[in-house]
């Protein structure tokens, strides 16, 4: 027998794979949303050492960029190798040991998540509910944590899948008055509308690179308030997960710079850019851009006869949530902008499955350009269908 070996017939390719072209599209969906050029090259820069001085001087010039787009001044402030999600985790498994006492307003899928992933953690979870679309009024929260005296109150601050804007000032005050932390889900919330983090006294947040920030998925920006991380260090169990314990990670994002994994640098690269960007534009200038083009988007839809999910006083302008008008089909009308306009826009989730639309204006997708484009195409399509005269 030869000592050489073989490679079996049907694992030989007949041909070299082609270079990688993915189509350009116009992302207008929940995300991810379209990502600025400058970002993009980022990407392509040489690779450092995850403990390089050049890098670990990128890592601190990121941690401060972090804070100024979170408005908050929290030294435990970073950002987690892991999309949104991870954010969600890392919250959670830092802050909750086994049998603690968490409350979760839930109004949507996003805070229906933030329920199981408490419950792995161990704890005893107990939530309140809203149906799809609506907010929270802070009455109703407040009686559920003066019944429930929980040790964490989580609620998203921007739901995805319902174009949801709850406002929070007031629950995190009646959070505090009850000694409870509060954490806060901005995944789609930072950078396209106020994220006020010590100024609403928020103790843990965390967010996504691939919404508002206009960089690609893989980061997870979060900020602990002096109270959380004194929470951290109070904990009489392990973190439930190795990856994201901030009792390792934080010493290697400052401290003594200690090792704990390979940060994904690349991605770094990209997500220090995209900060990079938004504060060049000015937050409040960002905003004002997100709530004016909201404002085209939603008179074009309104005269369509697309109804929003969501109330106009609740409505995010990063994220319209609109019913899909009776007799259109869902993928039908979105394959169709995808194939023939390059559009991309998402479908409902939950009991909002094929009966909603989530056209996404979310940092660098947010162009008057894409408004028009998007109206027009969306027009043909429910024209064609007898939906619009």
């Amino acid at each position: 027998m030869s000592a050489t070996a073989t490679v079996p017939p049907s694992t030989v390719c007949d041909s070299m794979p082609a270079p990688l072209n993915p189509s350009t599209r116009v992302l207008m969906g929940p995300g991810p949303s379209d990502v600025h050029p400058r970002v993009l090259a980022a990407l392509g820069l040489p690779l450092l050492g995850h403990l390089d001085p050049e890098f670990v001087a990128l890592m601190d010039e990121t941690m401060e960029l972090t804070r100024q787009v979170f408005r908050t001044r929290n030294r435990l402030t970073l950002a987690v190798s892991g999309t949104g999600s991870a954010g969600m985790e890392t919250v959670l498994v830092n802050l909750v040991e086994p049998g603690d006492r968490v409350l979760v307003c839930v109004n949507g899928v996003f805070g229906g998540r933030m329920v199981d992933v408490a419950s792995r953690c161990g704890a005893e979870v107990h939530r309140i509910d809203r149906p799809f679309g609506e907010v929270f009024d802070p009455e109703e929260v407040r009686e559920a944590v003066a019944k429930m005296r929980p040790k964490l109150v989580g609620i998203v601050h921007a739901e995805t899948s319902t174009g949801a804007w709850q406002p929070v000032e007031e629950i995190a005050r009646i959070c505090h008055e009850y000694d409870a932390l509060i954490a806060l889900d901005t995944v789609t919330s930072l950078a396209g509308i106020p994220v006020e983090i010590d100024a609403w006294e928020i103790d843990a947040v965390y967010s996504g690179t691939q919404k508002c920030l206009s960089c690609p998925p893989g980061l997870a920006p979060v900020s602990f308030s002096p109270r959380a991380e004194e929470a951290i260090d109070r904990r009489r169990t392990k973190v439930q997960s190795w990856y994201l314990d901030l009792t390792m990670i934080r010493q290697y994002w400052g401290g003594d710079r200690v090792y704990h994994h390979t940060a994904p640098i690349s991605m770094n690269y990209a997500y220090r850019e995209a900060l990079a960007l938004v504060v060049e534009e000015g937050l409040e200038a960002r905003w004002a851009r997100h709530a004016a083009h909201h404002r085209v988007l939603r008179d074009g839809l309104e005269a369509l006869g697309l109804r929003y999910v969501t109330d106009p006083a609740h409505t995010l302008p990063q994220l319209n949530c609109v019913y899909i008008p009776e007799g259109v089909d869902d993928l039908t009308v979105r394959r169709r902008l995808l194939n023939e306009w390059g559009i991309e826009i998402g479908g409902g989730l939950g009991p909002l499955k094929g009966k909603a639309w989530r056209i996404g204006l979310m940092g660098h997708s947010c162009r008057l350009a894409n408004v028009t484009l998007l109206l027009s195409a969306l027009e043909t399509c429910l024209r064609d269908r007898g939906a619009v005269k």
